[in-house]
């Protein structure tokens, strides 16, 4: 089979099977990399592909500076191709599956109480000196990033009506496309009801959505990539990448530095499953130091 068909057979596919538009874009980037790739290569039929081109088209990615998270994403989806060719009956075996998974660097850098200090007073100082919208969006994403976790597709598609003011909680939807409702606390329920109010007066028409652009529409995730490539410009942070997902984790690491419990953290983060939990628990929690002060075996002996 032509690998050129092949490969939108299994977009078309990925569709049917009701496959999230974000998830496709990513296959359509990194599996049709790989396409072009074969074909460049001469490799133009699915039959042809051996764990040679697969291995070596990843190592040119990582030679072009792919870390080893997003060497793991594209063996994944190049993995899923191969299987669906082998499911379609084009191929018996995936090559794919003999290429290993990457080791990947356990830290994760969070943000300092400090740097959030630092992005919370550059957006309140621009909000207070020219009462500017887009200030106060960025200050208030920060915001609600920190009090909840959010990821960023959905805080981009955070509407109003998720935000229930009277049982403080938001509604949002994850990955699984399961409607959450995660509680929020009493001062970020002040803080979207006030930031409410002033974009009733800005805009006297108000958005479904609770983050707009300039012109009231929705925000994309490029808009919300470019709010935070301006404020990292501005912020010049040397050891921590501003982003979206820099917030769940420290969201996530404030948390585990509670002392919160891992199946709280979970049900917190939505993750489907506890290891991922646990991983974080392992790198910041101070339950495992807890549980070794309480229980000690030394604590019963008299030395």
């Amino acid at each position: 089979m032509l690998l050129k068909f092949a490969y939108q057979d299994f977009l078309d596919d990925r569709r049917f099977r009701n496959t999230t538009e974000k998830n496709i874009r990513n296959y359509q980037t990194m599996l049709g990399a790989f396409v072009e790739y074969c074909i460049h290569h001469e490799v133009v039929s699915v039959e042809d592909i051996a764990y040679n081109h697969v291995r070596q088209h990843l190592m040119e990615c990582q030679e072009r500076g792919n870390k080893a998270g997003s060497i793991n994403t594209k063996i994944m989806r190049i993995r899923a191709f191969l299987n669906y060719m082998v499911e379609c009956e084009v191929i018996t075996k995936n090559p794919a599956k003999r290429v290993k998974m990457q080791k990947e660097d356990v830290k994760t850098n969070v943000f300092s109480d400090e740097q959030i200090r630092q992005m919370l007073n550059f957006y309140r100082r621009i909000k207070q000196r020219d009462k500017n919208y887009v200030a106060y969006r960025d200050y208030m994403m920060i915001v609600t990033l920190l009090g909840t976790g959010i990821r960023r597709g959905e805080i981009i598609n955070l509407k109003w009506s998720d935000i229930d003011f009277i049982n403080q909680t938001i509604a949002v939807f994850g990955k699984s496309r399961r409607r959450d409702t995660l509680p929020i606390t009493d001062k970020l329920s002040k803080e979207l009801a006030a930031y409410n109010i002033f974009c009733k007066q800005h805009w006297g028409d108000l958005s479904d959505y609770v983050f707009v652009k300039r012109d009231n529409t929705q925000m994309t995730e490029n808009s919300l990539m470019l709010v935070f490539k301006y404020l990292g410009q501005k912020m010049n942070f040397i050891d921590v990448r501003v982003s979206a997902h820099t917030f769940r984790h420290t969201f996530c690491h404030r948390l585990a530095m509670s002392g919160m419990s891992a199946v709280a953290i979970q049900k917190l983060m939505r993750h489907q499953n506890i290891t991922v939990t646990m991983r974080y628990v392992s790198m910041w929690g101070n339950e495992l130091r807890l549980e070794n002060d309480k229980y000690n075996p030394l604590n019963s002996l008299n030395i």
